[in-house]
């Protein structure tokens, strides 16, 4: 990460010796006016001589320019994971510092560091803590005079960043698994002649089904010869994530839009490396983030850093204005993933209109995490009034839910519905088993 030159802004004020030091010469200064009253001018110059202490001390104290300091943040972090931050600092004297960071930073210790006199390095470590973009935006500096009477303080204004994204060590280690038991399945497909993209024609044998057979090359050649079919590839994969309120509320401690994010990760990384093109898209009340669609696996940092872009909602999502937006961007058949969250009817009924006309064209499918805390209040023996309540009250949410998850799926809505620790895996098997299926 490049220095960036700081724009700096400084004061002067006295430390708590130089107070002590100034209030201690008030009861002497009594003292002597009640003892001797004609000597009662002895306290201004107590009060002259510790100002002249203090000017002294403010001349003989390193100046501005006499104190440097180097910072250092990397450019990326996984959500959850340490982010040390390096602060050098060269100056004559001691040297106290602290540093302004937003919520996406939270320090692990303590922001303030002590630097000795000359060249020192330290590092404060920070949790990052939610995904998006981490700032820095100020770094406090201060050091005494030799006489310990003043600070001198300085803020230098700064705009470092470090982007923080999704954790991709669980999209590493299932993706492996994932891909290799699609490869697999891609060769035992093509050794049954089935599939969505023809290859070639191949002697039908004993076994083959029978369907595959291409009757007008047969008796142009007078022997049966059957369609070799293998995966298609090249498919186009449109991750959209709804981004609004609902999305941002937790689930299992974490908010669904991380979740969200995790898993189409997780999709995306085994699409690019099975050769299919995958785009993303995110929107609330408007459209807020779109990749444009892209194949292989360099294409992945890409969608990473749009991933780590999408903020979290505190509105309604406008899945009229994002869908059809989302439609205008594609030009030709695409697999449509949606993650979403039913929170009331209204909302649920707006968002089954607006993926109507998507069916038309192209293939949609839903991810949607099964809320254990709703049904553990359903399920839970009410031993009072208030859980009576409390368990009619999920079990209408998750009957509206349900009935939601119904109409889709007959307007021809694929749905995975899945545990939160589970779910990318589940959206991952579902989407290989269109593909083996020729859907896609």
């Amino acid at each position: 990460m490049r220095w960036r030159p700081a724009r700096s802004g400084g004061g002067l004020y006295p430390t708590a010796r130089a107070v002590l030091l100034m209030a201690a010469g008030a009861p002497a200064s009594l003292m002597i006016g009640v003892v001797w009253p004609g000597l009662w001018t002895i306290g201004f110059g107590w009060m002259l001589f510790v100002l002249l202490l203090l000017v002294l001390d403010t001349a003989m104290a390193p100046g501005g320019h006499q104190v440097a300091s180097d910072l250092r943040l990397p450019g990326t972090a996984p959500v959850g994971s340490r982010v040390a931050l390096t602060l050098g600092i060269t100056a004559r004297s001691r040297v106290q510092s602290s540093v302004d960071a937003n919520d996406r930073l939270v320090p692990i210790d303590s922001v303030r560091a002590d630097f000795a006199a000359g060249q020192t390095v330290q590092t404060i470590d920070f949790e990052a803590a939610r995904r998006g973009i981490g700032r820095l935006s100020a770094v406090w500096l201060r050091w005494k005079g030799p006489l310990g009477l003043i600070w001198k303080q300085r803020r230098e204004l700064r705009d470092d960043r470090v982007l923080i994204t999704a954790d991709l060590r669980p999209v590493r280690e299932q993706s492996q698994l994932l891909i290799q038991q699609a490869q697999t399945g891609e060769t035992a497909r093509r050794q049954v002649g089935t599939g969505s993209e023809f290859q070639s024609l191949v002697p039908w044998s004993t076994g083959m089904d029978r369907r595959s057979i291409d009757w007008k090359q047969s008796a142009r050649h007078a022997t049966l010869l059957a369609k070799d079919w293998q995966i298609e590839r090249n498919n186009q994969i449109m991750l959209a994530i709804d981004a609004g309120r609902a999305m941002a509320e937790p689930l299992g401690g974490v908010p669904r839009l991380d979740r969200a994010v995790s898993a189409a990760l997780l999709a995306a990384y085994v699409a690019l490396k099975l050769d299919d093109r995958v785009g993303l898209f995110a929107y609330a009340e408007q459209p807020i983030a779109a990749g444009a669609i892209s194949a292989g696996i360099a294409s992945f940092p890409r969608l990473q850093r749009l991933a780590a872009g999408i903020d979290y909602g505190t509105r309604e999502a406008n899945h009229t204005l994002g869908l059809t937006r989302l439609a205008q961007t594609l030009d030709r058949r695409t697999l449509i993933v949606l993650f979403t969250e039913f929170t009331d009817p209204t909302s649920a009924e707006l968002m089954v209109r607006a993926c109507a006309p998507l069916l038309q064209r192209h293939l949609l499918m839903f991810l949607i995490y099964r809320d254990e805390e709703l049904e553990g209040l359903a399920a839970a023996e009410p031993e009072t009034l208030e859980d009576v309540t409390r368990a009619v009250a999920a079990q209408a949410l998750l009957r509206d839910r349900a009935i939601v998850a119904a109409r889709l799926k007959r307007m021809g809505v694929h749905i995975v519905e899945a545990r939160h620790d589970a779910a990318g895996t589940a959206l991952v098997e579902a989407y290989l088993g269109l593909k083996r299926q020729g859907i896609i």
